[in-house]
C-alpha cells in the first residue's frame, strides 16, 4: 500500500478481496453499481473489478456521491494512523477539525490557526484526500450522526445538535442530499445496536470506539488509572483489571470501558454539541488510531523484536488535554507517581473548577464532586503556594500556562511537533525529557525520545541494547519507548520503574 497521494488500485483492491483488517481506515471502496461505499473489511461479496473505486478519506467518496454502507459501518472505522505520523500541515488540520474547529470558526479560522490561506489549505486537501476541509467536517458530522441514530436512542433533535449540526433543518437537508434518506428512516424496522432506554446527553449514551488488533487496553488503562488526578480523574477496578476510567469534562464526564473488540465510551454532558470533539479527544487518549503492523514492521527487525513479539498490542497512552499533559511532565519529574498524583490534586483542588455532571453511580467516586482540571488561563493567574511544590517548580508551571494562554505554546496540535518542542525547552525548567515526554502524550509524536531517561538507559544496558540502535527504531521511538518501560515494570514492579519519575527528567 503506497502513503504517496495516489492510491495504487490493485493493492487495494488485493487488500479488499482480503478483507485485509490492517487497511481500515486507510482507504475506502466505492461501488458504482450501489452507490454505497465501505470500509475493505466489509462481509459483502467483494464487487467487481471495474464497479470499485477507491478513496483516501470518507469525505472523498461522499463528495462523489456515494452514500455509507448500513453493514459495515464506515463511521466505526479506525482513523489513518498516517497523518501522526506525518505530522504534517493536512494532519495537523485534521486535528483541529476533529476538535471543532472548523464547526466553530469555519475554514477561514481553521486557515489562521495553522498559519496559511484558505486556498493553500484547500489546495493540499484536495489534493491529498480529494475532498476539502468543510467536506471532512461536514462528513465527520454525518458519520456521528449515523452512529449515534444507529447505536443509541437519542432524539433526532438531540442528535443534529450532538452532531455539530446548527439546525434540525440543515441536519436534514444534510442526510438527504449526502445519504438519501431522512435521519428517522435510518431506526425504522431496527432499534439502536445495544438496546436501551431513552437516553440524552445529559443522562448519558454511550457509543463504541473502534480500533485495530491486536490492542492491549488494560495497559493504557493501568497506566491512566495509576496516575489518575483525585477530583479529576476516578477509576473502578474489577480484581487486576480497569473495569472503568471516568473524568471529569466541561459540561459533564467521560467514561471509557474496554470490551471484546472495541472500547465503549458513555458521555454525560450539558454540552451535547461538543460530543464530537469529545469523541476525537477519547481516541487519542486511548492511541485508538495506531497501527501495530506498521510498528511491528519496524520495530520487530531491531532488537526490540522479542518484546514487540511478547506484547503487540502496547499503545502511547496520551492526553485528554495537552496543557494537563504538560502540567503532569513538570509536577512529576524526579517524583513519584504517587507523589506527583497528590500534588496534581491538591493544584485541580486549588485552581480547578467543578465539572457540572451526574456522575456514573458506578463510580468508586460517586460521591465526589468532579473538577475540571484547571485551564491554562486559571493556573497562570493561580496562588500555587503551600501545596508542596518547590519555588522553581512554581515557576516553570506559570511560565508554561503563560505561554499556552498567550498563544505562544500550541499543544492543541496546530503547530508541528518539533516547533512546539523548541518553544518548550526556552522555557526555565523545562529539559529535554520534559519536552519529549510532552510530545510523546499531548502531540501525538510518535517518534518522540525521552532522552535521558534513566529507566530507558538501565532497560538498554541489561538488554545489550546501545544507544545508537535507537536511530533503527524511527519513525516509532515512542513505541520502543512504552515497550522498554513496560519490560522493566515486569522485570522489578516498583514505583521507581513508571514513566515519570525519572532523575535528570529537568533541565539544571
Amino acid at each position: 500500500m503506497t502513503t504517496t497521494r495516489q492510491l495504487d488500485f490493485d493493492a487495494c483492491y488485493l487488500a479488499v478481496s482480503a478483507r485485509d483488517p490492517r487497511f481500515d481506515g486507510r482507504f475506502y471502496t466505492a461501488v458504482t453499481t450501489t452507490g454505497i461505499y465501505c470500509r475493505p473489511i466489509c462481509p459483502a461479496r467483494t464487487p467487481g473489478r471495474a464497479n470499485v473505486r477507491f478513496y483516501r478519506h470518507a469525505a472523498a467518496a461522499e463528495a462523489a456521491g456515494f452514500r455509507p454502507c448500513r453493514r459495515c459501518r464506515p463511521e466505526l472505522s479506525p482513523g489513518d494512523p498516517g497523518w501522526d505520523v506525518r505530522a504534517d500541515l493536512v494532519g495537523r488540520a485534521l486535528r483541529l477539525i476533529d476538535d471543532g474547529v472548523a464547526d466553530d470558526s469555519g475554514v477561514a479560522g481553521l486557515a489562521r490557526r495553522l498559519h496559511v490561506t484558505e486556498r493553500h489549505l484547500h489546495r493540499l486537501f484536495a489534493a491529498e484526500l480529494g475532498a476539502g476541509p468543510l467536506a471532512v467536517a461536514r462528513t465527520r458530522r454525518l458519520l456521528l450522526a449515523k452512529q449515534l441514530l444507529t447505536e443509541t436512542t437519542l432524539p433526532i433533535t438531540d442528535v443534529a445538535f450532538a452532531a455539530g449540526f446548527g439546525s434540525v433543518r440543515q441536519f436534514n437537508a444534510a442526510m438527504k442530499e449526502s445519504y438519501g434518506f431522512a435521519p428517522g428512516e435510518l431506526r425504522k424496522g431496527n432499534g439502536p445496536v445495544g438496546g436501551g432506554g431513552q437516553c440524552s446527553p445529559a443522562s448519558g449514551l454511550t457509543l463504541r470506539l473502534g480500533h485495530r488488533r491486536p490492542y492491549d487496553a488494560q495497559s493504557v488503562l493501568r497506566f491512566l488509572a495509576a496516575r489518575a488526578v483525585p477530583g479529576v480523574e476516578a477509576v473502578r477496578w474489577a480484581g487486576a483489571d480497569v473495569a472503568a476510567y471516568t473524568r471529569a469534562v466541561p459540561g459533564g464526564s467521560i467514561t471509557l470501558r474496554p470490551a471484546a473488540d472495541h472500547v465503549r465510551l458513555t458521555v454525560r454532558t450539558t454540552e451535547a454539541h461538543r460530543l464530537s470533539p469529545l469523541v476525537a479527544r477519547c481516541r487519542r487518549l486511548l492511541d485508538l488510531d495506531a497501527d501495530p503492523g506498521a510498528v511491528r514492521e519496524i520495530l520487530g527487525r531491531t532488537s526490540l523484536a522479542p518484546l514487540v513479539e511478547a506484547r503487540p498490542g502496547l499503545r502511547v497512552p496520551g492526553a485528554y488535554d495537552g496543557f494537563e499533559a504538560a502540567v503532569r511532565a513538570v509536577v512529576g519529574q524526579q517524583i513519584s507517581v504517587a507523589g506527583a498524583r497528590t500534588l496534581l490534586g491538591r493544584i485541580a483542588a486549588r485552581a480547578g473548577t467543578p465539572a457540572v455532571t451526574d456522575r456514573d453511580p458506578a463510580s468508586e467516586a460517586a460521591n465526589e464532586t468532579p473538577l475540571l482540571f484547571p485551564t491554562a488561563d486559571r493556573l497562570a493567574g493561580a496562588d500555587l503556594d503551600g501545596l508542596g511544590l518547590t519555588t522553581r517548580r512554581t515557576a516553570t508551571i506559570r511560565a508554561l500556562a503563560e505561554g499556552v494562554a498567550s498563544g505562544e505554546i500550541d499543544l492543541d496540535g496546530a503547530e508541528d511537533p518539533a516547533d512546539t518542542t523548541a518553544r518548550l525547552l526556552a522555557i526555565p525548567g523545562i529539559g529535554p525529557w520534559t519536552a519529549s515526554y510532552i510530545a510523546l502524550r499531548a502531540l501525538r509524536d510518535p517518534d518522540a525520545w525521552p532522552e535521558g531517561d534513566l529507566v530507558l538507559r538501565r532497560t538498554m544496558d541489561r538488554l545489550g541494547i546501545t544507544a545508537g540502535e535507537s536511530e533503527e527504531w524511527r519513525p516509532w521511538r515512542a513505541y520502543a519507548a512504552v515497550h522498554l518501560w513496560s519490560h522493566a515494570s515486569q522485570q522489578t514492579p516498583a514505583p521507581a520503574l513508571t514513566l515519570d519519575t525519572h532523575p535528570g527528567a529537568a533541565s539544571a
